[in-house]
């Protein structure tokens, strides 16, 4: 097991990695001495495959377990499912010592993070993310919300975890598609942060693919460091942690013009990624080889780096609506070269709709 620190002051928490952690879980909140109620906030499909585990591990350790059930995916992220599951925290008597438990993807963590930090002002949250998106970006940081029907995550706020587990064994049970989706933010760190590891990642591609154990534990524990260390320097987002906003940009907007629908989270940010490489290659800002290695590399892990199917017009209307904006200004984060990135604003609209032209 690798146990990395996310050092925040009073805020401070661990992320665990490794294989078969979730039978420990009950231990863990025991030496966070939280009290007795826990919420374990799931989908159906992550009850079947782990919830049985997480739950007997938490009643073992003395623990009073009530299941909130979400609808699977975006579904989950509405207004309507946030109150349901106020309800249900009133319900089984939670109070400001219980625990919430995200046991599930990016927004099963969402909402269920949502939901801790304003029900009683705030009760103690765990993240137990199962989906590689969820172990190397999601479930780390703080950042929680629900979706408005015109832009994703709009409706949040910034709420810290008492903890991380991240069961790379989880892993192993994702579909082909979902699995390939949380790559992109694997090599997206690689991309902005640290040209030694995007170099292992591309090394690795063969390995990652096949979901080889030591490979896959290497990789979550390497992506888990370099967030840390973001979160540390720029918890609540006032620059640099804009970093982390590399490919969102493009792909949060795809997202939103398709309804959410027709792209996973990974596959809108591997064609947001792909976007924003030819941004800075038309800009002067990095040379084609920069812009070809990373393609390559999202290629490698099997996503998509072209073929948005929506006009490029409907792509920059939407990005008008980016909660990032500042005096109706849009940042991008664009990578120079492997490893670095700058923070570029107003970048015209026509490189803008050239790079996505450049993508189908």
């Amino acid at each position: 097991m690798v146990e990395i620190p996310v050092r925040l002051g009073p805020r401070s928490y661990r992320i665990l990695v490794g294989t078969g952690l979730h039978a420990g879980i009950g231990s863990e909140l025991v030496r966070l001495k939280v009290g007795r109620k826990v919420a374990l906030v799931t989908d159906s499909s992550i009850q079947a495959l782990h919830g049985e585990t997480v739950s007997r591990s938490l009643a073992e350790a003395g623990f009073d377990v009530t299941r909130v059930l979400l609808p699977e995916g975006e579904a989950a992220k509405t207004l309507e499912v946030a109150a349901s599951t106020w309800d249900r925290f009133l319900e089984a008597g939670l109070d400001r010592t219980s625990t919430v438990v995200a046991l599930g993807g990016g927004a099963v963590g969402d909402l269920a993070g949502f939901t801790a930090a304003t029900y009683m002002r705030g009760v103690n949250f765990v993240q137990v993310p199962t989906t590689l998106l969820a172990q190397v970006d999601a479930s780390i940081g703080g950042k929680t919300a629900i979706d408005h029907a015109r832009a994703k995550n709009l409706i949040g706020a910034f709420y810290q975890p008492r903890l991380v587990i991240a069961d790379t064994a989880a892993l192993l049970t994702l579909p082909e598609r979902e699995y390939r989706s949380g790559m992109a933010e694997v090599i997206k760190h690689g991309i902005v942060l640290d040209a030694a590891y995007f170099a292992e990642v591309e090394r690795g591609a063969a390995a990652l693919r096949a979901r080889e154990p030591a490979t896959l534990e290497a990789i979550v524990a390497g992506s888990c460091r370099l967030k840390a260390s973001v979160v540390e320097r720029d918890e609540q987002e006032a620059e640099l942690r804009h970093v982390l906003n590399y490919g969102h940009t493009i792909g949060h907007a795809v997202e939103a013009i398709t309804g959410y629908q027709r792209f996973a989270h990974g596959e809108a940010v591997s064609l947001g990624i792909a976007a924003e490489a030819a941004i800075a290659e038309r800009l002067g800002l990095a040379g084609p080889a920069t812009r070809a290695r990373q393609v390559a590399a999202l290629e490698a892990v099997g996503l998509p780096v072209r073929g948005v199917g929506e006009p490029p017009e409907r792509v920059v209307e939407a990005l008008s609506r980016d909660k990032k904006a500042k005096d109706g200004r849009v940042p991008f984060v664009l990578a120079p070269e492997i490893g670095a990135f700058r923070l570029v604003y107003d970048v015209p609209r026509g490189t803008i709709l050239d790079a996505l032209a450049d993508l189908g």
